[in-house]
């Protein structure tokens, strides 16, 4: 019988949202907006509503009809339902479908791709909070296009390959995203007006710090749990590296200690390879 592969990106998600939800109260995995705070872990969750409320002003003052894709954990949505808005979440995994379906029980989900769901437009609001980046370019917009509703707009807050964009197989550059260029080439062939757009970049790469200084919490304690068998537990400490290294290969252990034991994937590093950008994209 085949042996059933290990869910590991719902086992992450998973993870994620427990820490999120307990250091936070909340289950975001998004940036923080770090205007003006101290970068620090009791500030992580003050940085994400900041961030949610700068989304909410790209927004129409009055209720209406949102398809919120990529919908997360659905906090999002609950906080949108509770302002008045109708929202429909579209969301490709079962595991944060079900949180969802959890935290706004009133939205309808979707639980598909965007590119698979069968959403009933028209809606005021296509609204892409750190998920644009993961459909592809030439269909998203372009499915957008045909839910709106006369007068509806395109909210699109995520992050973008910078020109400068370089690819690090160890270091693993941080961010991601469609490169810059060709989607300001699609937004001018679709010929869409760019009736907002901000620039965030400089105040949420701080989140990167933030996260980084997590990894090396958890990298310092497996050097002092090291560094002790070496003292005590010597031929110990030897199995066990024996056994990591048929584990793991050469790579992923590079790429391990770069992620645990140093500081390269920083606010620094991030600003040099992305655009971070908050836009409202409407037809002409």
């Amino acid at each position: 019988m085949a042996r059933k592969k290990i869910d590991t990106r719902g086992l992450g998600l998973d993870i994620g949202l427990t820490f999120s939800k307990w250091l936070t109260g909340a289950e975001n995995l998004h940036y923080g907006y770090w205007d003006g705070l101290e970068v620090c872990a009791a500030n992580f969750g003050v940085a994400q509503v900041a961030y949610t409320d700068l989304v909410f002003e790209r927004l129409p003052k009055a209720p209406c009809r949102i398809l919120d894709i990529g919908g997360g954990a659905g906090e999002t949505a609950r906080k949108l339902i509770a302002m008045g808005h109708q929202v429909e979440i579209v969301i490709p995994s079962a595991f944060l479908a079900s949180r969802c379906r959890e935290n706004a029980p009133e939205a309808v989900v979707h639980e598909a791709t965007f590119q698979d769901a069968q959403p009933e437009g028209p809606f005021d609001v296509c609204l892409f909070s750190e998920s644009f980046q993961y459909i592809p370019l030439d269909q998203g917009i372009a499915k957008c296009l045909s839910l709106l509703a006369p007068g509806g707009r395109i909210v699109i807050a995520d992050c973008f390959r910078s020109e400068g964009f370089k690819s690090d197989t160890v270091q693993a550059t941080v961010g991601g995203g469609h490169p810059i260029l060709a989607f300001r080439d699609l937004v001018k062939s679709l010929k869409l007006q760019v009736s907002q757009e901000i620039d965030i970049t400089a105040q949420v790469a701080p989140s990167i710090d933030l996260e980084q200084g997590l990894f090396n919490v958890v990298g310092y304690a497996g050097q002092r749990v090291d560094a002790e068998m070496a003292a005590h537990r010597p031929r110990v400490r030897s199995v066990l590296h024996w056994v990591w290294r048929r584990l793991m290969s050469q790579r992923k252990r590079a790429r391990l200690d770069q992620r645990l034991n140093h500081k390269t994937r920083n606010a620094a590093h991030f600003s040099a390879n992305n655009t971070y950008l908050m836009l409202v994209l409407t037809p002409a």
